[in-house]
C-alpha cells in the first residue's frame, strides 16, 4: 500500500467580542481524576476574602499534557527573547478556600 499524505484539516475558530476580551486570573486550582483535569482560573484582589472564578477548562489527559508542553515551548521562547520569568510568590494562606 502507497504511504498516503496525511490530509490537514483546517478549523474555522469563532471569538466572539466577549471572549476576545479575555479575562485576567491570578490564581488556578488544578484537580484531576483517571480521565480528565479540571482547571479553573481565578481572580483574587487584593485584602478581599473572596475571588471569583473566572473561567472553567476541562479537558483529557492528553490535550492537558499537549498545554503543558506548548507552555514550556513559549515559556522558553519568552525568557530566550525577554529573559528570565520569576515565579510570583504563594497566595497569603490568610484566604480560606
Amino acid at each position: 500500500m502507497p504511504d498516503q499524505q496525511e490530509k490537514q484539516v483546517q478549523i474555522r475558530i469563532q471569538l466572539d467580542d466577549v471572549m476576545a476580551q479575555g479575562a485576567y486570573a491570578n490564581l488556578a486550582f488544578i484537580r484531576h481524576s483517571e480521565t480528565e483535569f479540571t482547571m479553573d482560573f481565578i481572580y483574587v484582589q487584593p485584602q478581599e476574602p473572596k475571588a471569583k472564578v473566572r473561567a472553567r477548562i476541562i479537558s483529557s489527559p492528553g490535550h492537558t499534557k499537549r498545554l503543558l508542553l506548548a507552555l514550556q515551548e513559549n515559556i522558553k521562547r519568552y525568557e530566550e527573547k525577554f529573559g528570565e520569568i520569576k515565579a510570583a510568590g504563594e497566595l497569603s494562606k490568610r484566604i480560606g478556600f
